[in-house]
């Protein structure tokens, strides 16, 4: 992380997808400082129709002219809504900036009290950029045919479904057997996702900064059974075992899962782009895991 000098920041795209009044007053709040700095505030096609109760009267620019005519994009909710934002926003070079409605918000780190004086910065051009590797997955049939395909920024996760059975599976990592598994499924996490859903699996933080994947089993069948930390550029393999009593299911960033068919292979690497974002001047990895995860909570209190 480091700070940065790009081309100047002209025109701001606003996006949101929550529907809630906070988000509203949050998004006028914000159009209006931006223009009021002299830049031009735009929204996208999607945010203004979850949101057309703002009464906002911003222009609206369609996904496809996105990379032509904005120079960052302001996203206004949870981490869920950054994760949305860089999934549509993975094909450009645009950086993203997150003011927090949600709840932890690690992505989303521009706090709701702090937006005019936090934005105000960014926008006249100080900030530190950070960039982040997201995880593409593929999935190939039987006969070695692409079957689908997604990217994510926190994490790949195979399960089983709504069902309470196991699946079992076969985890490779460049070319090389790790282990058979017997579990509830394995979530596979950028330094991204590390203090997401695979923190709760009892995964380890990872900073952002390393270049690293980790492999967290889900309740695994098995007191031996850890999570594995592996290099950024490792080719990861999942194959689930033929006598699996459901069927297994895959799901990135935890959007709509889909079914992973008898001889199918999933594999997981890092994706060719890169996500950037924006933060304030000041910003702090470690005071970030203080604050949303309550690190030093008691102590202080004792003081």
């Amino acid at each position: 992380m480091s700070q940065n000098i790009q081309k100047p920041i002209k025109r701001v795209l606003l996006m949101a997808r929550v529907e809630k009044p906070s988000i509203c007053e949050t998004l006028n709040q914000i159009a209006k400082e931006v223009r009021e700095l002299g830049l031009t505030a735009l929204i996208d096609r999607e945010t203004a129709e979850v949101l057309n109760q703002c009464g906002s009267d911003l222009e609206v620019v369609e996904q496809r002219d996105i990379d032509q005519r904005v120079d960052l994009v302001i996203v206004i909710g949870g981490d869920g809504s950054i994760l949305h934002a860089g999934r549509a926003l993975v094909d450009t070079d645009i950086p993203v900036i997150g003011v927090n409605r949600g709840r932890l918000g690690f992505l989303a780190d521009v706090m709701p009290d702090e937006v005019l004086s936090k934005l105000s910065d960014v926008l006249k051009g100080n900030f530190q950029i950070d960039s982040r590797f997201l995880l593409e997955l593929s999935i190939f049939d039987s006969a070695g045919t692409l079957t689908h395909q997604d990217i994510a920024l926190n994490d790949v996760v195979l399960h089983a479904g709504k069902s309470v059975h196991m699946v079992n599976f076969d985890l490779s990592i460049d070319d090389r057997h790790v282990y058979r598994q017997h579990s509830d499924g394995l979530i596979l996490a950028t330094p991204t996702g590390s203090t997401a859903y695979a923190l709760s699996g009892g995964g380890p933080i990872i900073h952002p900064g390393l270049d690293a994947i980790v492999a967290v089993p889900m309740h695994p069948h098995t007191l031996s059974s850890r999570p594995i930390v592996v290099s950024g550029s490792s080719r990861i393999v999942l194959k689930p075992c033929d006598n699996n009593r459901v069927l297994p299911m895959l799901s990135a960033d935890g959007q709509s899962s889909v079914p992973v068919e008898p001889g199918s292979s999933v594999v997981i690497r890092k994706h060719p782009r890169r996500l950037k974002l924006l933060h304030p001047p000041g910003y702090d990895f470690y005071a970030a895991c203080r604050t949303k995860l309550g690190w030093n909570v008691n102590l202080d209190q004792d003081n």
